[in-house]
């Protein structure tokens, strides 16, 4: 099994700068603002040919009064928990303060592999700012700067030599990452968190609780899932905070890592423009789709909303018809358990190839039920066409001018692959292409 280091710390220590070092990545937000870590993020390091997880933890403040303190709290100590060795952070330049001792007191009731690190030390010369750290009572403590990477090497190079030679991620081929999207409040992690059965995620009422995207792996029977819990995308006028705006930024690029995107809507408050867009964000870069119609025992006694919602959903993501809907509540756990019925369908489809034999064979009768229109005084020709791709199936058809294809034949088409070769669920990649003078 990978052995997972926690990095824990009070905030605005450089947890999160050591953890997109790492990482090489921009995975986790970092900000000068206190706290802004507040979920667990996880990414696996390779170094000198180990192979371990890190988990990056939100700022551990005991005299923190703030709205996510407690919460943020019992992250930390879940990630503690959880963790085989602890990365303690503090600052060099701040000094000893009594929040750093009341982080070392929490280790010690663990008895964890803890490696003390002191940050903000990018020289020799600035090395004596750790003296007053070994009055925790610790042996050896490690100057640090995870800005600019000095004595990370000797850090990396103990923690590395601690991990086990059988801690090899096993990464599996068929595993399904699927993006849980949607506006501020929609119910995404207390989606999750119903997945799970314990507060994994931070829940709150106030919208955009989850800043950073989360990924967390969960095996039902022999498939593995990545969930990716997301920052709710607001409207660009709404995005004032320098954070929030990061989140958003991170949520799309979610979309991007994903074969699935899961769009949360609120039942209670309708249908938006904004749901469109986010919609259009996963349909842009070609993503399955299930339509997560969450709060559902909020609306499912008024059949006048009921009709209307759906009014709305069918005229204002009409572009993403195929996508399955589900009607839920992530508070109840009302149609929960359905949803990997709709991700497993829906990713069979992705994941779907077809022979050429059978594409031929459809193209020639579609041709035949609507042939193709004149382009000038010569008729667009379909020559021979192949599926060059899965997740999403995406089709090549060889004709003799690419450009000619009208838009409104080419939707043509894409209705007849997904109707007629079962990808009815999925969004379907068609590209037109000139076949050569030497092609047969």
């Amino acid at each position: 099994m990978t052995s997972i280091i926690a990095i824990v710390g009070r905030p605005n220590v450089g947890k999160s700068t050591l953890f997109n070092r790492l990482s090489r990545s921009m995975d986790s937000i970092v900000d000068d603002q206190p706290g802004v870590t507040r979920d667990r993020n996880y990414a696996t390091v390779n170094w000198e040919g180990k192979s371990f997880i890190i988990v990056d933890t939100g700022g551990f403040d005991e005299k923190d009064d703030g709205p996510f303190s407690e919460q943020v709290r019992q992250q930390v100590i879940k990630a503690i928990e959880e963790a085989d060795q602890i990365l303690f952070m503090m600052d060099g330049r701040s000094g000893l303060v009594p929040a750093d001792e009341e982080v070392a007191n929490i280790l010690r009731r663990y008895d964890k592999k803890t490696y003390t690190v002191v940050n903000k030390i990018d020289s020799p010369e600035k090395e004596t700012l750790i003296h007053d750290f070994y009055s925790l009572g610790v042996e050896t403590i490690y100057p640090l700067s995870s800005a600019h990477g000095y004595g990370l090497r000797t850090l990396m190079d103990d923690i590395a030599g601690s991990v086990p030679d059988d801690a090899e991620p096993v990464e599996d081929q068929r595993q399904i990452r699927v993006a849980i999207i949607g506006r501020p409040n929609a119910g995404k992690s207390s989606l999750i968190n119903r997945i799970l059965g314990h507060e994994r995620m931070l829940v709150s009422e106030i919208p955009g609780t989850t800043r950073d995207s989360v990924d967390i792996r969960i095996n039902r029977g022999e498939q593995e899932y990545l969930l990716i819990d997301t920052a709710g995308i607001r409207r660009k006028s709404r995005v004032s905070d320098k954070i929030d705006k990061f989140s958003m930024i991170k949520a799309i690029r979610a979309i991007e890592r994903c074969h699935i995107a899961i769009i949360m809507i609120d039942a209670n408050e309708g249908v938006s423009e904004q749901d469109a867009r986010i919609c259009g964000y996963a349909l842009d870069r070609m993503r399955g789709v299930i339509l997560a119609v969450n709060k559902w025992d909020l609306v499912k006694k008024e059949p006048e909303r009921i009709k209307q919602l759906g009014l709305d959903i069918d005229r204002q993501l009409q572009f993403v018809s195929y996508a399955p809907r589900i009607n839920m509540s992530a508070l109840t756990g009302e149609r929960v358990n359905k949803i990997f019925e709709k991700i497993d369908a829906v990713f069979e489809q992705f994941d779907m190839r077809i022979s050429t034999g059978d594409v031929n064979k459809l193209v020639e009768e579609m041709i035949f039920k609507r042939p193709p229109p004149l382009v000038g005084r010569t008729r667009l020709k379909f020559f021979y066409a192949t599926q060059t791709g899965t997740r999403p199936p995406t089709f090549v058809l060889f004709v003799n001018h690419p450009k000619a294809v009208h838009f409104s034949y080419e939707r043509f088409i894409v209705n007849q692959i997904r109707s007629t070769l079962g990808l009815d669920n999925v969004p379907v990649r068609v590209i037109f292409r000139e076949r050569k003078r030497n092609q047969k």
